[in-house]
């Protein structure tokens, strides 16, 4: 199978990007919380569980639609943790981390766009953003915010790698990948309001302002030491035989 060229890839990555940010942090933004207006207001929203499995389904969805062409990473810590692994060339991984960010930043701008046409709205208030101490949902410091990114992408990655392993089934890894990510979001939305991608992350945090803007380097920092602790680990852990060739991730999600 002949490796797209790149900006086919680059295409793709902001298609998948633009979705995980869009469907994910969306069904936080709107769904979270719904009350009916009955005399007796009910919430009728989705939860946390509602968001955790949003979030799985864009990744699954966009794997299967998108990850034959660019490898589905739609994730700047994705992206380096499969380089340190050797399984994603590092002469794209600036292009791929700047559009990943930018797509990001498009389905955040839609989001806000939507948003503000109800009335009242304020984003300052909540508009899915991550954060650490008075920005965590329930009031997490700085370092169990840091320590939760960092493993949780850690086992994001491993998730990933092994499920595109040449060894593993094939055609099963978006399933595994969707359902780790959504896995992840149930453990550690109370905690950080769930990143593990620096995309997502940003994407939200300056239409938000304030903290979720100076808390940003958490989730970059966490998230990218993360993914490549496991990129580094994975090959000496399973015995992998590692290489540098794109084309063994595509036809992994093929």
């Amino acid at each position: 199978m002949q490796t797209p060229a790149l900006p086919h890839r680059l295409a793709a990555e902001a298609l998948g990007t633009f979705w995980l940010v869009f469907g994910g942090c969306g069904s936080a933004i709107f769904a979270a919380h719904v009350l009916s207006k009955d005399p007796t207001p009910v919430n009728l929203g989705i939860g946390f569980a509602g968001v955790a499995l949003a979030f799985g389904l864009t990744v699954l969805t966009g794997a299967y639609a998108l990850g034959h062409v660019s490898g589905g990473h739609f994730n700047p810590a994705v992206t380096i943790g499969c380089a340190v692994a050797k399984r994603f060339p590092w002469k794209d991984v600036v292009a791929y981390v700047v559009t990943q960010v930018v797509a990001g930043l498009i389905a955040g701008l839609v989001l806000y766009l939507i948003a503000s046409g109800r009335p009242g709205f304020d984003a300052s208030k909540g508009f899915a953003a991550n954060g650490y101490d008075a920005g965590s949902p329930n009031g997490y410091g700085l370092l169990a915010a840091f320590l939760i990114e960092v493993v949780c992408t850690a086992f994001f990655l491993i998730v990933i790698l092994g499920a595109t392993d040449g060894r593993a089934p094939k055609g099963f890894a978006p399933i595994a990948i969707g359902l780790a990510l959504t896995l992840i979001h149930l453990i550690s939305i109370p905690v950080t309001n769930t990143s593990v991608n620096p995309a997502r992350s940003t994407a939200v945090a300056f239409f938000q302002g304030g903290a979720a803007v100076s808390q940003q380097w958490l989730f970059w920092v966490a998230p990218i030491i993360g993914a490549a602790i496991a990129g580094a680990a994975y090959a000496a852990l399973t015995g992998e035989r590692k290489t540098a060739d794109i084309e063994g991730e595509v036809r992994a999600h093929a």
